[in-house]
């Protein structure tokens, strides 16, 4: 049965959900550098009762089933969660730290729950699970971004292990991980989903370096974990620290970043609803030419366009979330994942953009986080695969089976429709002569 509405159990999760991130969590952007921190030791005390209080009510770690943890809510529940985690900013923000979720982890966790072996599981995912350690998602390179056509990081059997070679960009969170997922280049002879495999790669590892770590403006390590420039020298693995089977690499890849997509969208939309409650407050705080900002046409069109604009898209949102639980698999919300990630860039940007405005010059200094909001719009356009890619993949999708017009003219050809309807009607027609019709 189609419904929109939550079922009262959960309902109440989210009402405490909200309320804990609003007053416990988000003021702590505000007191540390950053949430990944382990050796912090005002991280260390503060940050672990908080992640109790999450476990104690049920949230933790909700992206995964009962068997590794998780309470097993789906998608659907996922995403309404992730939309309240999103109001603690960008990156690897406190919240979805706070609640377990946090990106890249998420993804390496699944894909080592799904591909590990027990050993594997016990010395990587465990930690994971537990909160108790962090990891990074190596796989962008320097010479040609996300496209694993142009991968040139090489592995190559030695023996009873791997050497790995290569450079990678924007692995994200390198510095606070213990340990690295490189896809890496095996068989360059096999076709392009057959060419790569994934390792497991401990940051102790001799031969790994970051070269650096490379910030964002308006996201800086004030705002949580770097993305760093990686550089593998002679890097020598075990055969046990492959992530599935030779080759596996890209299915392993692909199998993290579908559900990570959702989230992405969804925390954008918490940021999205955070700003408009700002524009609502500056618009009846705020005074000029005789009466609040509220009451200017032009600003009640921007309050109205950004409303409009946040529950369409968070309904296309909740929809790819409800399909991916209905159906299953990724492969059968292909379309929809590619569609709510194209379109989340340009929204968010809009609503920061407005939002700045709304507060003059005020929005456009540091004291407020639209430039954050702004930045963050611009790196859901790029994480996970860029916009113009998800267009591509969403118009195929969309135009696969479709059948092209058998004559000249299209087929909804105003004239050929009117010469088959009085074809087809022809017996009633020469009934009624001198009846009114369309000419």
């Amino acid at each position: 049965m189609w419904g929109f509405e939550t079922d009262p159990e959960f309902a109440e999760k989210l009402a405490w959900a909200d309320d804990f991130v609003r007053t416990e969590v988000m003021p702590l952007r505000y007191l540390l550098k950053t949430p990944l921190d382990l050796n912090n030791p005002v991280r260390q005390e503060i940050v672990p009762p908080l992640q109790q209080q999450v476990k104690d009510a049920g949230l933790w770690a909700c992206h995964l089933g009962p068997e590794l943890g998780g309470p097993g809510y789906g998608q659907l529940k996922l995403a309404l969660l992730n939309e309240i985690l999103g109001m603690s900013g960008n990156g690897s923000s406190f919240a979805p730290v706070v609640f377990g979720t946090q990106a890249p982890d998420s993804g390496n966790a699944e894909v080592i729950a799904h591909f590990g072996t027990p050993e594997q599981k016990e010395r990587y995912l465990q930690p994971l699970l537990a909160g108790t350690m962090f990891s990074c998602f190596s796989m962008t390179e320097p010479q040609g971004g996300s496209d694993p056509g142009v991968f040139t990081t090489s592995a190559r059997r030695d023996g009873d292990g791997w050497i790995i070679n290569g450079e990678k960009w924007f692995s994200s969170n390198a510095r606070w991980s213990e340990f690295l997922l490189v896809l890496a280049v095996t068989d360059p002879e096999e076709r392009l989903s057959r060419r790569m495999s994934m390792f497991l790669v401990p940051r102790s590892t001799p031969g790994v370096e970051i070269v650096r770590n490379v910030e964002i403006p308006g996201w800086t390590e004030e705002r949580g974990g770097d993305s760093a420039y990686v550089r593998y020298t002679d890097v020598r693995v075990a055969e046990d620290q492959l992530l599935g089977g030779p080759g596996d690499g890209f299915l392993v890849a692909q199998t993290r970043l579908g559900g990570g997509r959702i989230h992405h969208c969804m925390r954008a939309v918490g940021q999205m609803k955070l700003a408009l409650e700002m524009m609502k407050e500056r618009a009846v705080s705020r005074t000029t030419k005789g009466g609040p900002l509220a009451d200017k046409q032009l600003v009640q069109v921007m309050i109205a366009d950004t409303w409009a604009e946040i529950e369409q898209y968070r309904l296309l949102v909740l929809q790819t979330a409800w399909r991916l639980d209905q159906y299953g698999e990724y492969d059968s919300v292909r379309a929809d994942i590619a569609a709510v990630k194209a379109l989340a860039p340009g929204i968010m940007q809009r609503i920061a953009t407005r939002a700045l405005q709304l507060h003059g010059s005020l929005g456009l200094t540091e004291e407020m986080p639209f430039l954050d909001m702004l930045v963050n719009g611009l790196h859901v356009g790029l994480a996970d695969g860029p916009t113009e890619v998800h267009k591509l993949n969403l118009a195929r999708t969309v135009l696969r089976g479709t059948e092209p017009a058998e004559g000249l003219f299209p087929s909804a050809h105003i004239p050929a429709a009117k010469a088959a309807v009085r074809e087809k009607y022809a017996d009633v027609i020469a009934r009624h002569p001198g009846a009114s019709l369309v000419e």
